[in-house]
């Protein structure tokens, strides 16, 4: 019987807990003020709920990848590929998550977030995995937008996105997290290149070349950089959010520049684990400054 360890490890845990922590702070934007017992309540169950589809989208990808997994070093351990659960315990571990998933926000959060959710769901699960990801250099520019739909889904699980400023400030938040996962994905595909050959999966160090990629890096972060101000502009967000970006930002387009001509091969592995920091820290200060602003 496959452990506990096992079929958490199906879920992804680390990556699963950057969408949902994104999906938090769209909750907490949605709330002009302290919440309420019932904004509270929703946001709990649609935290739950949010997380239980991800760790469902995550499985079913491992599922659909395990060929490609037994191939790539990066994922040659996962508990599929190895043999320490079977595709059928997968596939009833999944439909229970998406289940219970569905139930709760159906039932107990409203009908729009579990549409959003289930789509998103899709979106990465099987649109991405299944045909974007082997069809084109652009798989992760066109599938990442599944990936940036967290915080959508949790201003929805307040607001019931009753309103048209509901959708314009929660695509924002998807906005940004859309431009960033290009530069953030391709730092990583340049240090793995070889095992996506390998694997024949059309990224674009693989299909375009690593300066080529580099290149592209770049032109995503000055759009990730601009995109990431528009909260401020459109009065979202206030001074310290704008000072913590401009920093972020920064590092960021440092780290962009420094990947034209990098010192070595291990530091597109730095750029990508300062992506992950910049996403979590934006999103930070997009929360504190948040609560900040009206005693500013």
């Amino acid at each position: 019987m496959a452990s506990y360890r096992q079929y958490w490890d199906l879920t992804k845990p680390k990556v699963v807990a950057l969408i949902v922590f994104t999906a938090l702070v769209g909750m907490f934007l949605a709330i002009p003020g302290v919440p309420t017992a019932q904004q509270a309540l929703d946001g709990a169950l649609g935290f739950l709920g949010i997380w239980l589809a991800a760790s469902a989208a995550a499985a079913i990808n491992q599922l659909l990848d395990a060929r490609i997994d037994a191939q790539m070093a990066r994922t040659s351990w996962r508990p599929l590929v190895v043999g320490k659960v079977k595709p059928w315990q997968v596939l009833v571990f999944a439909g229970l998550l998406i289940a219970l998933s569905m139930t709760i926000l159906v039932v107990w959060v409203n009908v729009i977030t579990a549409v959003l959710t289930f789509a998103s769901l899709i979106g990465y699960a099987v649109i991405y995995t299944v045909y974007l990801k082997r069809a084109t250099s652009q798989n992760i520019v066109i599938g990442g937008l599944a990936g940036a739909t967290p915080p959508m889904l949790g201003w929805a699980a307040i607001t019931g996105m009753q309103g048209p400023w509901d959708w314009a400030y929660a695509s924002l938040l998807v906005l940004i997290i859309f431009i960033w996962t290009p530069p953030h994905f391709w730092a990583l595909a340049i240090f793995r290149r070889e095992d996506y050959a390998k694997a024949e999966i059309p990224m674009l160090p693989v299909t375009h070349g690593v300066a080529y990629t580099r290149k592209s890096i770049m032109v995503y972060s000055i759009a990730l950089a601009i995109v990431s101000l528009l909260p401020v502009v459109v009065g979202m967000s206030g001074m310290f959010y704008l000072g913590g970006a401009i920093v972020l930002n920064a590092v960021f387009l440092w780290y962009a520049w420094r990947m034209l001509n990098p010192p070595d091969e291990l530091f597109s592995m730095k750029m990508f684990g300062y992506s992950i920091v910049y996403l979590m820290a934006l999103f930070a200060f997009l929360m504190v400054d948040h609560w900040m602003l009206p005693f500013l």
